[in-house]
């Protein structure tokens, strides 16, 4: 590969570990479908790949203990934010109200509601698997076992832990809305007003 023009050559670096998958994952001023899209495959590759060498972690990781403290937080912590994606992706389909002057188009209405229900369960089975790797965490929780430069992580699990952060509610809730909407647009039909 050339740079144009200079004879000099460009050359990259492969992605290869969790952590790096990881550092590509950004967030958008503006969350467009695509964004949020690109996203989730870079968070999806960090939980298929292997970690880095403890020396290459997000955080400072000196026993094994702390290495394996890490790795469930991580995983913990890459869930969740799938689990927030896809709840971010599916708000992008919902219909909140189904108004009556909608109705010609009822059943695009309701292809946009089918899109919006599928992220939304997609992000409740990333929140169960954040929940598996959030009690992995909290098992090992011991005194003196902190990681300062994740602290975030340390609080989610936390939180998730004294059950003060619940993604089942907030995606029952979302659900619960999207199926009455769904019924209002199926009632409507192809009537026309």
């Amino acid at each position: 590969m050339l740079l144009a023009g200079s004879g000099q050559a460009l050359f990259g670096y492969n992605v290869l570990y969790a952590e790096q998958f990881y550092e590509l994952y950004h967030l958008h001023l503006n969350q467009y479908p695509d964004d949020t899209m690109e996203n989730i495959v870079w968070l999806q590759q960090a939980l298929k790949a292997d970690f880095a060498n403890p020396l290459n972690a997000l955080a400072v990781i000196e026993t094994p203990v702390q290495w394996s403290f890490y790795q469930n937080l991580f995983r913990m912590h890459v869930n969740l934010l799938l689990a927030q994606l896809h709840m971010t992706l599916g708000s992008k389909f919902d219909k909140r109200n189904a108004f009556f002057f909608n109705a010609p188009w009822a059943w695009a209405n309701l292809e946009s509601l089918q899109h919006a229900e599928d992220a939304y369960e997609t992000a409740r089975a990333y929140w169960a698997e954040a929940l598996q790797w959030s009690d992995e965490a909290w098992q090992l929780r011991r005194p003196g076992l902190h990681l300062p430069r994740i602290q975030r992580w340390e609080d989610q699990n936390y939180l998730i832990e004294r059950g003060e952060f619940d993604y089942d509610e907030i995606i029952d809730e979302n659900l619960g809305r999207l199926h009455d909407v769904r019924e209002t647009y199926e009632q409507m039909g192809e009537r026309t007003y």
